[in-house]
């Protein structure tokens, strides 16, 4: 496994700056609004000649475990009890507080090892409120400005020196199955964190009734029932447009499309009280647009009275505005109590073979051929269409090239017919298809 380092501290001392500065590029969402983070965010980089995953945590914070700080603490905990190394982070400008005591008291006690990072010591004034940190017990603190990179280099020779009792263990990075890249997304509240720990078997994520609770896209790897490696992004839920108002919230949407763009697969959650409205509809037609495969999970299914009208109602609406998706997989489930779950990663797996899969030109062109003969391509401006041949370009999602005279002229509503035979014939449910065309004008070209 893969060297795990814990960026830990109380709120707005500068985790996700750091964590930031730690990767080499921005990741975390960052903002003077205390308490942004609010669960373990992870990134591989290297520090000190080392593979690391480097986890980004909530604030610490004393608070009854009920509440939205206390679970965030419980789980800034746990991710504690699985690094190898914790950089404990403490504002030098502000000086040392109770919490930054009381957590300390708490550190001594754990096995793992600590670093103490005294971080926004900018310039000399910077560098002396540091020496306030030795107070905490911990050994030498590391003064650092994250914002401005001041320290960084000694950082960097700190953590190679604290590990070097930590012994590296081959990781499975040379593993051919390459992780499918996947991304929850949906309305706020919608039940995408339960689902992502559903799936881990763990309380990954902080959950609640509270909606919004996620704000940043949170990245984790871990391997499903089939055995094959899996890297789920659960992001922050999308509201409409006219509905983003704070900063906060428009940078929690640009980290949710920003997955969108980086993942293979794209799991839709529906709150199946509540069907699928235009805002669901919005993210679907976004993941279509960006070439995603699409899967939609039904959930809270558990709770729902009239279970037949309720998968009609959905279907009657994919149908209707799906056009690229259509035939889309569909798994009723419910995140909460784990039954359906079963059905979702194969769902996942089968509409990721298809977006993957390729047609020989030999039979992809017996293909094209037949359906010619059956609904030959119009005139325009009263001259013919003539198409040549048709291959397959790429995968990933499916694109189809066709070549012939003209063949940029082809119709909309021609092209439309291709691909619902093509998706029929070719067994592509649920999978955008793609047609490109490469046509001429020479107007001797089709006199035959």
């Amino acid at each position: 496994m893969t060297t795990r380092i814990a960026i830990i501290g109380r709120p707005n001392v500068g985790k996700s700056t750091l964590f930031n500065r730690l990767a080499g590029r921005k990741i975390a969402i960052v903002d003077d609004t205390p308490g942004v983070t609010r669960d373990r965010k992870e990134v591989e980089t290297r520090i000190a000649g080392r593979d690391i995953l480097l986890l980004d945590t909530a604030g610490l914070e004393e608070a009854p475990p009920d509440t939205v700080p206390g679970r965030m603490r419980a789980s800034s905990e746990m991710a504690v009890r699985q690094a190898d190394l914790i950089l404990f982070v403490i504002d030098a400008r502000a000086g040392l507080t109770p919490s930054d005591r009381a957590f300390a008291t708490w550190l001594r006690k754990q096995k793992t090892p600590v670093l103490l990072l005294a971080n926004k010591a900018e310039g000399r004034q910077g560098t002396a409120s540091a020496m306030e940190a030795y107070e905490l017990g911990l050994g030498d603190p590391v003064p650092v400005s994250a914002e401005h990179g001041d320290g960084i280099g000694t950082l960097h020779d700190a953590i190679g020196e604290a590990l070097e009792a930590v012994p590296e263990t081959p990781d499975d990075e040379n593993d051919p199955d390459r992780p499918l890249r996947l991304a929850i997304l949906g309305r706020p509240n919608a039940g995408k964190s339960t689902l992502l720990n559903a799936l881990l078997g763990e309380e990954r994520v902080i959950t609640g009734p509270e909606p919004g609770l996620t704000r940043d896209s949170i990245a984790v790897e871990w391997r499903d029932s089939t055995g094959g490696k899996v890297r789920l992004v659960d992001t922050a839920g999308m509201r409409r447009k006219a509905r983003i108002e704070q900063h906060l919230e428009k940078m929690s949407v640009a980290a949710s499309l920003a997955a969108l763009k980086e993942c293979e697969v794209v799991i839709l959650v529906l709150d199946a009280l509540q069907g699928m409205d235009e805002q669901d509809l919005r993210i679907a037609r976004l993941a279509e647009r960006e070439g995603r495969a699409l899967v939609v999970a039904f959930n809270k299914w558990d709770a729902v009275e009239n279970r037949e009208e309720a998968r009609a109602r959905l279907e009657d609406v994919l149908t209707a505005s799906l056009a690229q998706s259509k035939g889309v997989s569909v798994v009723t489930l419910s995140a909460f109590t784990g039954k359906g779950l079963d059905k979702l990663m194969p769902a996942v797996r089968k509409t990721y073979e298809r977006w993957n899969r390729r047609v020989p030109t030999g039979e992809l062109n017996r293909w094209f051929e037949h359906i010619q003969a059956r609904h030959a391509p119009p005139l325009v401006d009263g001259r013919r269409i003539k198409l040549r041949y048709v291959t397959q370009t790429k995968a990933r999602p499916p694109t189809l090239t066709v070549f012939g005279t003209r063949a940029e002229q082809l119709p909309e509503d021609w092209k439309r017919y291709m691909v619902n035979s093509f998706r029929e014939t070719f067994d592509m449910p649920g999978v955008p298809i793609r047609v490109q065309t490469r046509g001429t004008t020479n107007p001797y070209a089709d006199e035959d």
